[in-house]
């Protein structure tokens, strides 16, 4: 079998179509012969073929039990809050360049550590902000900091790379 196409991505979707996790097409394959997920949408004509069969690769895959599964926290790290924030400035919008991670409300004003209060921004605005608030420093976000979900870090780490993802990640 050809390795790269083995290793594609695979949306594993939950019994009731919520988007779990992503897998390598081995893993969904394995599954689908298990008898626990059943395959809801196909790769355009990508196949894998043993020596008397042929069968079709896996873009979305479904698991035939509901599965409990707990909360995922995000890690609250740089790259993290970099990439929920697309490698943009939330200042002035900047994608060139070095990024930073700056606090909203600076900790020496009893800012926290947070998904809510750190913002991806250029060095240039980090260095003009300082150790301001928004408003004493005349700046403005881009876009009020959040929480990512699962699903947006579905989105934003791993991408989209087969347009039959985005109904069952809420982008339709």
């Amino acid at each position: 079998m050809n390795g790269s196409i083995i290793n594609r991505h695979v949306l594993l979707l939950n019994q009731n179509y919520e988007p779990l996790t992503v897998c390598s097409a081995r893993r969904a394959i394995v599954l689908m012969f298990q008898g626990k997920a059943e395959m809801i949408q196909a790769s355009d004509g990508l196949k894998i073929r043993t020596v008397t069969r042929s069968y079709a690769l896996p873009s979305v895959v479904r698991l035939w039990q509901y599965r409990r599964v707990p909360y995922k926290r995000i890690m609250l790290t740089r790259k993290n809050i970099i990439t929920r924030d697309g490698h943009r400035c939330q200042y002035c919008g900047a994608t060139k360049g070095p990024m930073t991670v700056d606090h909203v409300l600076p900790k020496t004003r009893h800012g926290a550590d947070s998904w809510e209060n750190m913002v991806c921004a250029c060095i240039k605005c980090n260095n003009k902000k300082g150790d301001r608030t928004l408003h004493e420093a005349g700046m403005t976000l881009l876009k009020r900091p959040t929480r990512p979900t699962n699903i947006t870090f579905i989105q934003r780490h791993i991408g989209i790379p087969d347009h039959r993802w985005r109904q069952y990640l809420f982008m339709d």
